[in-house]
Formats: structure tokens, sequence, C-alpha cells
């Protein structure tokens, strides 16, 4: 079957209706997340004249915590592959594709415990900074 490609920036559109989009790079919002850090103080200050350091200190530490956040996974990524390495387990491909022929409801599992330690490695960069 032939199908027919629509691209448009960032989003690429089959026929079949499925939706690929991009997604961002990790270094880029790293830079914008460091960007961030030093230029606010300074917006937030010409937005309200009568913003103290505390108002300024409260997004700091919101953007530090993400910073946190992405250095944590950075490493953890990078260990990741270090170990995998060394271990000498089957490549990524090959793992992927046995767990494509898991029942439906084991996929779902794993996504959902996925988002779920995701999710609380970043409530705890948030909490131990805050």
């Amino acid at each position: 079957m032939n199908t027919k490609m629509i691209s448009m920036p960032g989003i690429r559109v089959h026929n079949g209706g499925a939706i690929a989009m991009h997604r961002p790079k990790p270094v880029l919002l790293f830079i914008l997340l460091l960007l961030c850090w030093f230029f606010l103080p300074a917006l937030l200050h010409q937005i309200d004249e009568t913003a103290g350091n505390v108002d300024q200190s409260i997004w700091l530490l919101v953007v530090l915590s993400l910073i946190g956040f992405l250095l944590i996974c950075g490493l953890c990524w990078w260990m990741l592959r270090y170990f995998w390495m060394i271990l000498e387990l089957p490549s990524i491909d090959q793992m992927v594709s046995q767990f494509k022929f898991l029942p439906l409801w084991q996929q779902l599992s794993f996504y959902y415990a996925s988002f779920a330690l995701l999710l609380l490695a970043a409530m705890g960069c948030l909490i131990a900074i805050c």
C-alpha cells in the first residue's frame, strides 16, 4: 500500500491519520532553562518593579529543579548505556522487538510504571530544591 506523507514543520502526517511529532532535543531544553535562569529575574523585575528577591527566587527554584531533573535523566541514560555494554546484554532493537510481542496489558502496565517513576523522580527533584 502506497501512503502519501504530508509534512509540516515538526509534524508529519500520513494518509492513514497517524501523526508523528518531533521531540525537542534535551540539550536545547537544558540551554533554554539555563537562559531562563540568568534572564528571568531581570524580566520579572521589568514586569513588576515591586517584585523582591523572594518572588524571583521561587521561580528560579522551579527552573533549578527542572535543570537538576534533566541532569539526573541524562546521567541515568549514560549509566544505563555503560552498564548495558559491560554486561553484554542484547541490543535495544532486539529488546524492543520482544516488547512488541507482549500482550497489550503488559505493555500498558510497563508504560504506566515508567511514567510513574519518571514523575516521582521529577517530584523528588522539585521537593529536594524547594
